[in-house]
């Protein structure tokens, strides 16, 4: 008998050890408690052991195992779905990289048909040597325009849907054939490789008309939505200022035409805006695909003619629009292809890159859309989880009120209220006013809360300005996280003042202002990190008593986004606006900051046909003439950028006035701030660098610089430079680096003297690179008073060698007044006393 219960006591013991078959009620209350507590304490088994009479046969340690083995098939289950999703991208992309592959087979096969085409023409040709078989070069070349005429598209008006539908499908065929076909010369951007977790193929134009970006992408959104999203212009080109469906005259296949009227903004206060009169067609091809494209409407295409606005240049927008393909095992492939024409040539020269760049145009709209759609698919999804209890779509809101804030403050536009204030004389800070700021910030915002009720408005305070030698990420990166080194804290109170009842009654800043320090907190970002929505808070510190009312903390909505660095033609900004400590949804916003675009240089002439003798060919191309391998980065350091600034303060009219004179002061004071910022990291950047590739070695910028000192020694009899050694380029490194501004320009009795070498601080007064110093004439620079003195001064200098020219104005080729103490000219003469150029040493030169 004792025997037998022993044996019966270890087979228990065995069984318990042993895999456990669970009823389905068992495993319902094992899951609900899964549910809310995946990994349970030994007290937490042992109570729902208690609490749950149906799991009273099950021991704790049996209970453990099962938790234990649910955690697994969860990481499981996890893992087998991040590696199908893996495996459905790989697979799409692999399909995008073939077609790539196709079409660049293509490419390579015309370009070969083309060659030898040429190269039979120019055999032909060779061997012409009558008149007669000239006569039939040109007869065979008229034969074959004959064979392909330039199309002519008869003119086409609204009232007649036939001839919209006919501009519809030519629009169609030529947007597929840029965005699947060989219509464009594509070049892969830098930094866009493809993978399974890239943005996708991005590519910009090569040698067309206009500029061009295209783009291929996977998302996981079904092409309907996609198409609504991608039709929803203004919720991510944040360049659109409005977008009116004017007519929609339904097509066939359940296609859609429509008459478009859009207006973008500028984005510096030195160009205008641009506007576009288009066609947008939407259809579906046979293999299930979605199509929207679209083009402007011209004298040339046809169409009834647009809605005429005085504020705005008509720009082009050629062949354009979205490929839509729905991709097997769900999700969409996207092909988007933006070409426009921006008429380049109506905006001052400097500016011509910002609208001559098809980076840049790919950036801020080609990869924009298609990062808002994934934007979008992931937040869908629930991959992105936001703290502060805030839904997504309306921390995007927040993003996009806060740009279109900032570029109407920026434009200006006439039709939201906005007029011209009286200046102080210098114009280099623009002040404009609008006094219905109902109007401005939009109906759904209560006005009364943020301007008294006998009267007030919004003043802005903007400028723009030339930068070098500073990337502009990395000079917003700085502005973003040492804001104590630009900013005013009495400023920001004044700023924040206008969301009280009570406004703060001193519309001035402090001399110094207050010590404040910034605490920044994450919001939100982009998947890629490209964009940064977060909330500054303002902590003030008072030095006296009768200061602590003034140094409350304050709290700001900030939004940065184009700090990295590698992105081509990306545009930095940072954006702001002061908020409550509990802001609202629809709180209203009046946002201040800095936009800093990169001038991308055309590189598409011949430049070395045209180098002169100057330090420009030294900075770019080695000894010996070749280019480094490091070109790329040592060329971010001598482009150009433009930093436009805008202010935005609410007023009341009997103070209007001085909020106007705080306002043009303190944008003056940050724009030196942030010019002695740049002068600050920029160094760093430049002999970083230099560390690369030594400054200057170049035969020829070595001798140009001992003809300018040795030239300057003959005719007045002094050193120009203090050089302990004249072996290497200790001359050159001198004269580089000389504190006073000095130039050459070209010296010929048959032309406008042109700049040819200056020094860095002749660049830094000029404003302006080494590359594009050639493109700026004397009489440019000079005011009129100084055009005369240099006149009478000119045959002193030729006879005598040198001339003194007293103190005067110039004018750098950002239109900005710089001022000189005292100006030297003088003959370089070469190796055999011949004439070579014209020098110019401006002393204690200044901005004014």
């Amino acid at each position: 008998m004792a025997l037998s219960m022993h044996k019966e006591s270890k087979q228990h013991q065995m069984d318990s050890s042993k895999y456990v078959r669970y009823t389905p009620e068992q495993v319902e209350a094992l899951e609900r408690v899964y549910s809310e507590c995946p990994k349970p304490s030994s007290m937490r088994r042992q109570q729902l052991i208690r609490e749950c009479p149906i799991l009273s046969n099950i021991e704790p340690k049996q209970i453990k195992v099962w938790f234990q083995n649910r955690r697994c098939r969860e990481k499981q289950r996890k893992e087998a779905s991040r590696l199908q999703t893996v495996n459905r991208k790989l697979t799409a992309m692999n399909k995008l990289l073939m077609e790539e592959n196709d079409r660049l087979q293509k490419q390579v096969s015309q370009l070969v048909y083309e060659n030898g085409y040429m190269r039979t023409q120019l055999q032909s040709a060779s061997t012409a040597t009558t008149d007669t078989s000239c006569e039939s070069v040109v007869m065979s070349g008229q034969h074959q325009q004959q064979q392909n005429p330039t199309p002519q598209h008869p003119q086409r008006d609204a009232s007649n849907p036939a001839g919209l539908l006919a501009i519809a499908e030519e629009t169609l065929a030529e947007f597929l054939s840029k965005a699947t076909g060989t219509a464009v010369d594509w070049v892969q951007m830098i930094g866009m490789k493809p993978g399974p977790d890239s943005i996708g193929i991005v590519a910009v134009s090569r040698n067309c008309s206009g500029v061009a970006a295209r783009a291929c992408g996977l998302v996981s959104l079904e092409p309907t939505k996609v198409a609504e999203i991608l039709k929803d212009r203004p919720s991510w080109f944040r360049d659109c200022r409005c977008l009116d469906v004017l007519s929609a005259i339904p097509a066939g296949n359940g296609g859609t035409i429509e008459l478009i009227y859009m207006q973008t903004y500028a984005p510096t206060t030195l160009a205008s805006a641009r506007d576009f009169w288009t066609l947008r067609y939407t259809t579906s091809l046979e293999d299930g695909s979605l199509v929207i494209c679209e083009r402007s409407l011209t004298t040339t295409t046809g169409g009834p003619p647009g809605p005429p606005a005085s504020s705005f240049i008509r720009a082009e927008m050629l062949p354009s629009g979205y490929l839509i393909r729905p991709c097997e095992g769900g999700g969409s492939i996207i092909h988007i292809v933006d070409h426009v024409d921006l008429d380049a040539w109506s905006v001052p020269e400097v500016l011509r890159p910002l609208y001559e760049s098809s980076k840049i145009l790919a950036q801020k709209t080609t990869v924009a859309a298609l990062r808002h759609i994934r934007q979008i698919a992931q937040e869908t999804s629930g991959e992105i989880q936001y703290g502060g209890g805030r839904q997504p779509a309306v921390l995007r809101t927040f993003s996009q009120r806060l740009c279109r804030g900032f570029n109407d403050a920026v434009n200006g536009f006439v039709d939201d209220g906005w007029s011209l204030m009286g200046s102080d004389g210098v114009e280099d800070v623009t002040i404009v006013i609008n006094s219905s700021p109902s109007k401005f910030l939009g109906s759904q915002y209560n006005a009364s809360t943020m301007f008294p009720t006998f009267g007030g408005g919004v003043l802005c305070a903007k400028a723009s300005m030339l930068l070098q030698n500073v990337p502009p990420a990395l000079l917003v990166r700085f502005l973003r996280e040492h804001r104590s080194e630009w900013a005013d804290y009495g400023v920001d109170a004044y700023s924040a003042a206008c969301l009280k009842a009570s406004p703060y009654e001193v519309p001035c800043a402090r001399p110094g202002g207050f010590p404040s320090s910034q605490v920044i907190l994450p919001l939100a970002h982009t998947v890629e990190h490209e964009e940064f929505l977060e909330v500054v808070r303002l902590e003030g510190h008072a030095f006296s008593p009768e200061d602590v009312a003034l140094t409350r903390d304050m709290y700001l909505l900030q939004l940065c986004s184009g700090v990295d660095e590698n992105a081509a033609g990306a545009c930095a900004q940072l954006v702001f606006a002061p908020i409550d400590e509990s802001f609202a949804d629809d709180a209203p916003l009046l946002p201040s900051g800095f936009r800093v675009i990169p001038l991308d240089p055309k590189t598409d002439g011949p430049a070395a046909a045209t180098r002169t003798l100057d330090l420009a060919s030294t900075l770019e191309v080695g000894p010996g003439g070749a280019r480094q391998a490091n070109e790329a980065d040592l060329n971010n350091y001598n482009l150009r950028s433009v930093l436009t600034i805008a202010f935005q303060f609410t007023f009341e009219n009997h103070v209007r006035d001085n909020v106007a004179a705080m306002a043009r002061q303190y944008v003056r004071s940050v724009m030196a701030s942030v010019q002695r910022v740049a002068m600050a990291i920029a160094p760093s950047r430049l002999n970083s660098h230099m560390g690369l590739k030594p400054l200057p070695g170049s035969p020829e910028a070595l001798t140009l610089a001992r003809w300018i000192c040795r030239s300057y020694r003959i005719h007045t009899g002094a050193e120009l430079l203090r050089v302990d050694s004249q072996g290497g380029d200790a001359v050159l490194k001198q004269l580089w680096n000389h504190s006073d501004a000095i130039m050459c320009c070209s010296l010929k009795t048959n032309a406008s003297p042109v700049f040819t070498f200056a020094n860095q601080a002749g660049l830094d007064m000029l404003e302006t690179t080494l590359v594009a110093l050639q493109d700026i004439m004397l009489d440019k620079i000079l005011d009129e008073a100084g055009r005369k003195i240099l006149c009478s001064e000119f045959s002193k200098i030729m006879q005598q060698g040198f001339a003194y020219l007293p103190a005067g104005i110039c004018t750098s080729s950002m239109a900005r007044p710089v001022s000189y103490e005292q100006a030297i000219a003088w003959k370089v003469l070469n190796d055999e006393d011949s004439n070579h150029c014209l020098a110019f040493m401006f002393i204690n030169w200044s901005f004014v």
